[in-house]
């Protein structure tokens, strides 16, 4: 069975988001000139940094999740794609499209996941948590 991110959890912060791509590359090294590279696999992963700013309550379902549902970090989940599911989406003159009933037609985008090297880390700002994490979003 595969998890789903719990919906009251909120976006990440935006100065804490990092995503890469996993090279998928293979280097060649021949004795002489530049170097050549080759298809290692036929799709990659992408690692993503990020954080959440929780209040007590949040912080208290963020912990059940990682730690009773994903057993510490070791099951897959599906999670909404911050910078993109929920989002409106736009015209090409920057004007949201909208459904039949004037509301605006949102975009959707589920990743595939896995917790990453990073293990929650969790500080204080205020009275709220942060808690600070990689995952690897599969292909």
């Amino acid at each position: 069975m595969i998890l789903d991110w719990p919906d009251t959890l909120p976006r990440p912060e935006r100065n804490s988001w990092s995503a890469e791509p996993q090279d998928g590359r293979r280097r060649r090294q021949g004795d002489a000139g530049p170097p050549g590279f080759a298809r290692r696999f036929s799709s990659v992963a992408t690692m993503v940094t990020l954080s959440l700013l929780l209040d007590r309550g949040q912080k208290a379902v963020f912990d059940l999740f990682y730690r009773d549902d994903c057993a510490w970090g070791s099951r897959l989940f599906r999670m909404p794609d911050p910078t993109t599911h929920g989002w409106p989406l736009y015209t090409t003159e920057g004007v949201p499209l909208l459904d039949g009933e004037g509301q605006p037609i949102l975009m959707a985008k589920i990743w595939l996941c896995s917790w990453g090297d990073k293990v929650p880390v969790e500080t204080l700002k205020g009275g709220e948590f942060r808690k600070t994490f990689s995952l690897v979003v599969m292909p």
